[in-house]
């Protein structure tokens, strides 16, 4: 396999694949057996310095070592790649009846728009390639309906109005995306229930063999991995099921257990804060403060 080649314009995306030039600079669709085949390629890794959106209808390869998993997704799935991920492909039996296409655009084309000022709030961008959203035939029909209309716009005459309309109808993909994993998380919640049950576990079981001491205060990070998830999907997902994020469940069970040290031994607030894994006595104040609207010493007191 070749080095890591590193991408970082539709230009260089157009010639890395060896297909026309594109229609525009900053944005394009790219489809196996129509603008691209893959039948060159083995396996290769790269860096793509910009945004991905990816269907797959009815095609045979893999995306591996993206989030941490490799992940052959199902038909009618899509996946989300934020800019500057390392990403590896390997070809599998690609034949003349395989369908898909990827939308993949410069972090520039937006830059300056409202979408620009929000992508972020799109979490599945950081979403590792086994969390794919899964489509019904009907959300995929909406969903490609969408893109041939943004194709069309780069690929006709462009005008004056083409990049507003281009990145409205990008905003309006990706805002029935955030509906149809809404969809997603709510008709799995047979599979995907007690993920709160387990998540208050992992904390406990953390504190109890006082992984505190040498990692600090648990991270969003550490719990995802741990149950086997990225961090914004394990965040998204709790907040979907209890109405709080991840970093909100991590402090709720910190403060409890603050809580019960202030009332039940005579540890000051900064011995309490070392304990429980803070660097910074400073900062267990300000989250305990924000999350009683009091300071540790005031909240010992009060009930005394």
């Amino acid at each position: 396999m070749k080095d890591i080649k590193c991408i970082n314009s539709i230009a260089e995306l157009h010639d890395f694949f060896g297909i026309e030039k594109p229609k525009h600079p900053l944005i394009s669709i790219l489809r196996v057996n129509k603008s691209i085949e893959l039948v060159e390629f083995e396996k290769f890794k790269y860096v793509l310095g910009l945004y991905q959106i990816g269907l797959k209808d009815n095609c045979a390869f893999t995306i591996s070592n993206y989030g941490r998993n490799s992940y052959d997704y199902q038909e009618g799935s899509m996946i989300f790649m934020a800019p500057n991920q390392v990403i590896e492909i390997e070809r599998q039996n690609i034949n003349r009846e395989d369908t898909g296409w990827s939308i993949v655009f410069h972090p520039d084309l937006i830059r300056k728009s409202e979408l620009g000022k929000r992508i972020d709030q799109f979490s599945f961008f950081e979403y590792a390639s086994n969390e794919a959203l899964h489509l019904s035939e009907e959300e995929r029909k909406t969903i490609t309906e969408i893109s041939r209309k943004i194709e069309k716009e780069f690929t006709s005459n462009i005008d004056a109005h083409s990049q507003t309309l281009i990145i409205s109808n990008l905003e309006l993909l990706l805002n029935y995306c955030v509906r149809f994993y809404d969809r997603q998380f709510f008709t799995r919640t047979n599979l995907n229930q007690d993920i709160a049950n387990q998540f208050e576990k992992l904390l406990k079981t953390y504190y109890e063999q006082n992984k505190q001491l040498e990692l600090g205060i648990p991270s969003v990070q550490y719990c995802g991995e741990a149950m086997g998830m990225s961090s914004k999907y394990l965040s998204d997902l709790l907040k979907k099921e209890t109405g709080q994020s991840a970093q909100d469940h991590i402090h709720k069970y910190i403060i409890e257990k603050a809580k019960s040290k202030l009332l039940n031994s005579k540890e000051s607030a900064s011995e309490i804060a070392y304990a429980l894994g803070f660097e910074y006595p400073q900062y267990f104040s300000k989250i305990f403060k924000k999350k009683t609207t009091l300071s540790p010493n005031a909240f010992r007191h009060s009930l005394n």
